[in-house]
């Protein structure tokens, strides 16, 4: 299924049961055009790609048209570490906001507050 963490994911009820599978959201299964989108078997596909395989010569169809995004990849960090270093911080700069202990670690404002929580 090529699933990760952080990935979006579609549930459906069947009646066969419940089904998930990786959301892929609006947008061509090969170079990820959002642009003139045909339904095949389950997959959307731009009209650039259909043309390409109907040429029976996929390579033919340059991606540079409009290349796919970088996928952004949530950059999971341990808690301790970040227990760890709020503590530092907390110490260092004992009169800093929530809003500016985040902007040093790099979190959100409520991350941090979760883990002023977690503090014994």
């Amino acid at each position: 299924m090529n699933i990760n963490i952080g990935d979006a994911l579609d549930f459906f009820i069947t009646p066969e049961g419940l089904m998930i599978r990786k959301y892929t959201g609006v947008s061509c299964y090969f170079c990820s055009a959002v642009d003139n989108l045909s339904y095949f078997r389950d997959h959307l596909i731009c009209h650039n790609c259909i043309e390409a395989l109907k040429s029976g010569n996929p390579s033919s169809h340059s991606n540079e048209a409009h290349p796919a995004p970088p996928k952004k990849r949530r950059n999971y960090r341990n808690q301790n570490e970040l227990l760890n270093k709020l503590k530092q911080l907390m110490l260092e700069h004992p009169n800093v906001s929530q809003k500016e202990l985040a902007e040093m670690l790099e979190l959100s404002q409520g991350r941090v507050s979760q883990l002023k929580k977690l503090l014994p």
